[in-house]
């Protein structure tokens, strides 16, 4: 009620994302010279899909029961949309952090719709990771530091997305060829041995970035990026974080003429932030050949 005045419910909705089956992801974590884009990101942006279809269900239920008060939100505002999916039977909050289906495992967005209707309440989810540790010994950077507890500074999603500076030094080796994203803790956990490849149309994977060499990625000039990139989440972080990123990947890479060449072309970059990873790429390569 704080946020949207007036709400006494909140309807708590999920929708699958998984564009591709998992062994083809894992198999793509091994190719150093491809580039791994965290699965969510490979459609249309989640946020303009999830929301066109919360309005049209709130659309569906006027046309029931006549005007209601409601507000939509997707990842949009200080809403803790797992605690309350959790809340609602969508799931539960697993050791990564993540919300788990025992059905159909942790592969989908999650939406609210804030309303002013006094509708029944469901029951809440109860946890069902038991022993399991398997998202906790696969993240690469130990960002899940106790079971539930992630520390956001140490996230490959938070360093290739949500920081704006310099990748820290001690991570760079372990983000190997992950360029926006991470989905380790997805793919390790056996819950979604059930998931199963989604049938929106909106999140199969565009401009093959699915499966693409790093070297061609780096080629992309900012006008590329853009036509590239338009209408993904990707863009959220910019052509020069882009070029970071790919920068740490290509020094994680197997060393190839291919692979040289492309960081030599940007060692000049009018951006200090693309320099200082491209040379510390390029440093890796040379110290592995020393």
């Amino acid at each position: 009620a704080e946020l949207v005045e007036g709400t006494v419910r909140v309807i708590s909705v999920r929708m699958d994302y998984l564009p591709e089956a998992q062994e083809k992801s894992i198999g793509l974590l091994d190719d150093e010279s491809r580039a791994y884009i965290s699965r969510y990101a490979l459609g249309r942006d989640y946020h303009k899909v999830l929301k066109g279809r919360l309005r049209a269900l709130a659309r569906r239920i006027e046309d029931n029961i006549g005007e209601f008060g409601y507000r939509v939100f997707v990842d949009s505002a200080p809403v803790l949309e797992k605690a309350i999916a959790e809340k609602s039977g969508l799931g539960w909050i697993g050791k990564h952090t993540n919300l788990i289906d025992r059905d159909s495992g942790s592969w989908f967005f999650l939406g609210e719709l804030y309303t002013d209707l006094p509708l029944a309440v469901d029951e809440p989810e109860a946890s069902h990771c038991g022993s399991c540790s398997a998202c906790i010994d696969v993240c690469p950077t130990k960002a899940i530091v106790a079971p539930y507890s992630l520390d956001a500074r140490r996230c490959i999603s938070y360093l290739t997305i949500e920081n704006k500076g310099p990748i820290p030094i001690e991570f760079r080796s372990s983000i190997g060829n992950r360029i926006y994203g991470c989905d380790d803790c997805q793919l390790f956990c056996p819950w979604n041995k059930f998931a199963k490849p989604t049938a929106e149309t909106d999140f199969a994977p565009r401009h093959g970035l699915d499966d693409v060499e790093l070297s061609e990625l780096f080629s992309w000039n900012k006008a590329t990026w853009l036509e590239k990139t338009e209408g993904s989440a990707i863009r959220r972080i910019g052509h020069e974080r882009w070029l970071r990123n790919v920068a740490v990947a290509l020094g994680n890479a197997k060393t190839t003429p291919k692979i040289l060449a492309a960081l030599q072309s940007r060692l000049e970059d009018d951006s200090p932030l693309i320099v200082e990873h491209v040379q510390w790429a390029i440093d890796q390569h040379d110290s592995n050949s020393a």
